[in-house]
């Protein structure tokens, strides 16, 4: 009888000591303590994303991607038949000093313009060549260096009212400005700039290989 007592009373013991301990993990956890416990018939549900590149690509719209400065000087003359200089004509020297804007225009980016690897770790992208925005001359950077006109020219435009009209020479020094953008490398390096652009975007988005071709 005593046997049986005492292993009862053990039993008793060690239910409450499970009693005590299952109460004390359920405070700590419900105090953040401890971890949640979870429902393990609760259901749960995973979502797995995907980059979402023509999106992102697509809302850059244009991207102005380089920029140049560019100096010219436009010598203009001006001869009227065969009356001397001192006469009639006139010989401007101008300073122009003017932006040009390079670009890559996205737009147009369709779906076959993309293509990604199985895996979703190499992309490629097919994009037009940049482009040149008109010049656009600085006004208050731009300049008459020198300037002469005859007798009559004087004459004339001081009954026009409108002495120091340069409209012509501003027009020649802008297109002078835009043809000395198109023969530098302001297309290529907005093309780079692009190019490192998009790199740093889309591994941003988990892609490790990333191939941008402008044709």
């Amino acid at each position: 009888m005593l046997r049986k007592t005492t292993t009862t009373g053990a039993a008793k013991l060690i239910a409450a000591a499970v009693a005590v301990m299952a109460a004390l993990v359920l405070i700590l956890s419900a105090v953040h303590l401890l971890p949640q416990l979870r429902n393990p018939f609760a259901e749960t549900t995973t979502v797995s994303t995907q980059p979402a590149i023509l999106k992102s690509i697509s809302q850059l719209s244009r991207y102005e991607a380089a920029s140049g400065e560019f100096q010219v000087v436009v010598d203009l003359t001006k001869r009227v038949g065969i009356l001397p200089s001192f006469l009639a004509g006139s010989e401007t020297l101008f300073v122009g000093q003017g932006q040009v804007i390079a670009f890559v225009d996205f737009s147009h980016l369709k779906g076959k313009d993309i293509t990604t690897s199985a895996a979703r770790t190499t992309v490629t992208i097919t994009l037009p060549k940049a482009q040149l925005e008109p010049a656009v001359l600085n006004v208050t950077q731009s300049y008459v260096y020198a300037q002469q006109s005859g007798l009559f020219n004087r004459i004339g435009d001081f009954f026009s009212g409108n002495p120091n009209s340069q409209q012509q020479v501003y027009i020649l020094a802008e297109q002078k400005v835009q043809a000395a953008a198109s023969a530098s490398t302001l297309r290529a390096d907005a093309q780079n700039n692009t190019r490192a652009m998009l790199n740093s975007m889309l591994t941003s988005l988990g892609y490790k290989h990333v191939t941008v071709n402008f044709v």
